[in-house]
């Protein structure tokens, strides 16, 4: 049997000769406490104690599809601010600094980042890792920039091609790492 009742952080929900703590909970001098709002409950089977929210906070897993924008570029590696979950409008809890480094950005081999991601470009990628750090990838057809800005006169840039962007105001071309569906995407 489970026993339910709503708890507040800091409660005493059970002790530690009866029960081991889960999720929410925390084990302090031989007591488990609660971590967060939510549903206390005691499984008498499993012999563990959890609180469960009912609004758990949107933390980055492997898999998750993500939108980021890219803060840095070096030789090996960028860095992006992740600023949403593909398919979810809910803000993101804990970290959201992420890593993208050069063997995980194109299918192909790349020499250089700069080639792939510049500075300020709109990208969708694959959370690959979250241990120690937030690491992504942007090897798939689906993954890569899905905006980017002419870093000179900071207009739109267009689609040219399958690897190339083009600003119609500067009348330049650069390679990016693109998206399937480039342009395509509502922020």
């Amino acid at each position: 049997m489970k026993e339910k009742r709503e708890v507040f952080p800091g409660d005493e929900v059970a002790v530690e000769e009866e029960y081991l703590a889960s999720d929410g909970t925390f084990a302090s001098d031989g007591k488990i406490y609660a971590s967060q709002i939510g549903v206390l409950e005691l499984d008498e089977e499993e012999m563990i104690a959890r609180v469960i929210s009912p609004n758990p906070p949107n933390i980055l897993r492997e898999r998750d599809v993500v939108f980021a924008i890219i803060a840095d570029t070096r030789s090996t590696m960028a860095t992006a601010d992740v600023v949403a979950v593909d398919g979810k409008l809910r803000d993101l809890g804990g970290e959201t600094y992420a890593t993208i480094h050069v063997s995980k950005i194109s299918p192909g081999y790349t020499d250089d980042v700069s080639k792939e991601l510049r500075k300020g470009d709109y990208i969708r990628a694959e959370v690959i890792g979250t241990k120690p750090s937030l690491q992504l990838t942007t090897k798939a057809e689906h993954y890569g920039v899905v905006r980017a800005l002419c870093f000179k006169c900071k207009s739109e840039m267009a689609r040219k091609g399958k690897t190339q962007l083009y600003c119609g105001k500067c009348e330049r071309s650069v390679p990016r790492k693109l998206a399937d569906d480039y342009g395509n995407v509502v922020f």
